[in-house]
């Protein structure tokens, strides 16, 4: 992808080569036994920081929300998710294969779903339904475009959810661009929910990763299913040091990320025909409506690979931009006058 302004996720980073040393002197044992002392550190490290009992070093997002959901529902359970949320749409119909679970998605507003949309959805205890057991957000949300949560929708949520029994996972896959967007600690989302996930390979650059936090029966239990689903690892210490110096090293810089969306959202947001949320771009993902283009986003996306600018499809009408570290302020500056010059 040489010259290429690769937009498509921030998931295409590459390890600075301080990252690549860490990974290179790391100190490594056999992790299925528990013995890789820097699998052991980025655990300990990731469970204080989101002030739970527990974690769990796993190769991807998409283990660490199947695991959550795993642990917490039986076979026959119904899992609430919000309609456009990543569980629902790009886990490749996991509940039903790995858990035997259905999933019920609600629609929310740009991803947020409050008490009050949630509450439909609980099925009654009639012996014909299934039992709800489990609901999942997501923050920030993906496709409603880098959303944070309101810390006060998650409280009522939680109130609601354990007056009748329920369990809560939060995908926060990007809970640390959440951090920096509002200034909440991630402890303060955390204590919402039994699990939580968190990803180490996208904002923060590492090349592969994430973690589950819970308690110590949760983790005992997703430690066995994280094997079941071929996940347990060796010398996992190698990519664990590259997760622990994104996690160390990395934060704070996802402001710039936050910066450069913005940026980008205002410049094609004035291009006519286009439709972008500006008030919905809380951090680093510009979702940009298409459809009084007259031409699809496939179209889209082809004239701007041709003029090397890369994009994603965001289903719906609409594209992706995700901004990251290996995107400079020139090259967002760049891409937006391609797509304006393209597309006006």
């Amino acid at each position: 992808m040489t010259n290429f302004i690769d937009l498509r996720s921030d998931t295409v980073t590459k390890p600075s080569p301080e990252m690549r040393r860490a990974m290179a002197e790391a100190e490594v044992g056999d992790d299925v036994f528990g013995e890789d002392p820097t699998v052991n550190r980025l655990q300990d490290s990731v469970a204080a920081l989101l002030g739970k009992p527990s974690a769990l070093f796993v190769p991807t997002g998409v283990m660490a929300n199947q695991l959550a959901l795993k642990t917490q529902t039986q076979p026959g359970d119904e899992v609430i998710v919000e309609q456009a949320s990543h569980i629902f749409n790009y886990e490749t119909a996991a509940p039903t294969v790995l858990s035997n679970v259905q999933l019920y998605p609600v629609r929310g507003v740009r991803g947020i779903l409050r008490a009050a949309d949630i509450a439909p959805a609980v099925r009654s205890s009639a012996y014909y339904m299934p039992r709800t057991s489990l609901v999942c957000l997501e923050n920030t949300h993906n496709m409603a475009g880098g959303t944070v949560y309101p810390i006060d929708e998650l409280k009522q949520t939680y109130t609601f959810a354990k007056a009748i029994g329920l369990k809560l996972h939060l995908d926060g896959a990007r809970l640390w661009n959440a951090w920096v967007a509002s200034g909440i600690h991630p402890r303060e989302y955390a204590q919402y929910f039994d699990t939580v996930s968190v990803c180490f390979s996208k904002g923060l650059g590492a090349p592969i990763g994430s973690a589950l936090v819970g308690s110590e029966e949760l983790i005992t239990k997703a430690r066995k299913y994280r094997k079941l689903f071929g996940g347990g690892m060796r010398q996992a210490g190698i990519i664990a040091a590259g997760a622990l110096f994104a996690l160390e090293n990395n934060v704070e810089r996802l402001r710039e990320d936050h910066e450069k969306a913005t940026l980008f959202a205002k410049a094609v947001a004035s291009t006519p025909g286009i439709k972008v949320d500006l008030e919905g771009v809380h951090t680093n993902i510009v979702i940009i409506n298409v459809e009084q283009m007259g031409k699809s986003p496939a179209d889209i996306l082809a004239l701007l690979r041709a003029n090397q600018i890369l994009l994603t499809d965001a289903g719906y009408g609409s594209v992706r931009a995700v901004m990251h570290m290996d995107v400079s302020l020139r090259d967002v500056h760049h891409a937006a006058a391609t797509f304006q010059s393209l597309l006006s």
